[in-house]
Order: C-alpha cells, then sequence, then structure tokens
C-alpha cells in the first residue's frame, strides 16, 4: 500500500502544480509563460523523484507504468493498482482545481492546438525521449543517484518549452485525463491516451538494443 500511496501523492502533487499553473497562467493572461509552465512541471517531477523515488520509483505516469512492466523492471501485477493510484490522484487535483479556479474554462487542459495528427506525433516523440532518459537513469523501476531527477526533470523542461505551444506537453495520459474528466471535456483525449503509451513502449525497444 505504501507505494500505492506514494502514487497516488506525487501524482496529485504533479497534476496539481502543472494544471494549476496552467490554469493560473489562464486567468493571469498568460503571465507564467510556456517557460514558467514547463519549469514548473519539471521541478515537480524532479522532486517528486527525490522525494518518493525509493518508495515507489516515482513513475506519476502511466504510460512509465506500462513501459517498467514491458521492461521486466516491474510485475505485471502491479500496473493496474499503479494506474489507479496515478488516476485517482491526479483527478483528485484536477476536482481541487476546479473548485478553487471556478472561472476557469481550461482548467489546464492539455490541447492540439497545431492539429491532431501533429500534437500525436510530438506526443509519441517526447515520451519516447522522455522514457529512454528514465530507464537509462533507472535500475528496478526505483530512481539512483543525485542526478536522476535532475535529468528527468529536465527533459519535461525541455520537452514542454517548445512543446507546450503545439499539443500541450502531456508526455502523461494522467496529466490529460485528470482536467478532462474534472471539465467534462474529452475532446481530441485520444491523442493523450495512446501517444504517451506508444512513445513509452517504443523507448523501451530501443533502451534493450542497446542494452543487448
Amino acid at each position: 500500500m505504501k507505494k500505492y500511496i506514494a502514487e497516488f501523492i506525487a501524482t496529485f502533487i504533479l497534476v496539481f502544480c502543472a494544471a494549476g499553473s496552467a490554469t493560473v497562467n489562464e486567468l493571469s493572461g498568460q503571465t507564467i509563460t510556456i517557460v514558467g509552465l514547463a519549469i514548473v512541471s519539471g521541478l515537480t517531477v524532479m522532486t517528486m523523484i527525490y522525494s518518493v523515488g525509493d518508495i515507489s520509483g516515482a513513475h506519476l505516469n502511466p504510460a512509465v507504468t506500462i513501459a517498467f512492466a514491458l521492461n521486466k523492471n516491474l510485475s505485471w501485477k502491479y500496473v493496474f493498482p499503479y494506474i489507479l493510484s496515478q488516476s485517482l490522484g491526479g483527478i483528485a487535483a484536477a476536482f481541487l482545481l476546479k473548485y478553487l479556479f471556478p472561472t476557469s474554462i481550461l482548467l489546464g487542459s492539455t490541447m492540439p492546438w497545431a492539429g491532431e495528427m501533429q500534437s500525436f506525433i510530438i506526443e509519441i516523440i517526447t515520451t519516447f525521449i522522455l522514457m529512454f532518459v528514465i530507464l537509462r537513469v533507472a535500475t528496478g523501476s526505483k530512481e539512483q543517484g543525485m542526478f536522476a531527477g535532475l535529468a528527468i526533470g529536465s527533459v519535461v523542461i525541455v520537452a514542454i518549452i517548445f512543446t507546450g505551444p503545439v499539443s500541450g506537453g502531456s508526455m502523461n495520459p494522467v496529466r490529460s485525463i485528470a482536467p478532462a474528466i474534472a471539465n467534462n471535456n474529452y475532446q481530441h483525449l485520444w491523442i493523450y491516451l495512446t501517444a504517451p503509451v506508444i512513445g513509452a513502449s517504443l523507448a523501451v525497444i530501443m533502451y534493450r538494443y542497446f542494452k543487448n
């Protein structure tokens, strides 16, 4: 249960900070900017890795959990409880944001601002990069070393800076589905449920190629 509670809390914090900063950015006339949003998300991921990485691995992301299972770092029996914990944490954060910012239209939702197919491909590529880095700095699905969190958080920052205006820079199904549920807007959601899983799975293939 400690693993699942850790994933719930960490994913709650991630969605609250990432979607919350996007919501404040929306309501304040883009004062935070895309660079600020990227920094918030990247630093949140980094701090969660250092906070709960030794407990649950700090996945915070169903695509990461599935990729670890494909790479045999995680037993498949843990996949559903992990994803459920992550989803519940993210949804709880999104509904809290809805309560705090009832006038928000987007509520931090990720949207394909430049077109569905373009966003779909970009989400695959950015999640591939993210998962490849995670696999290179993690062992047994537990991030290790003082620079692991820094490396992973940096990838998140860089990816969101240039993909945020295109696809929203999700790379995480829960990051997208949580505000969609709270906002009752499921348009374009298929992109963010499928592309990160595809990208993360491709990263496992490439990682195993280099490892072998």
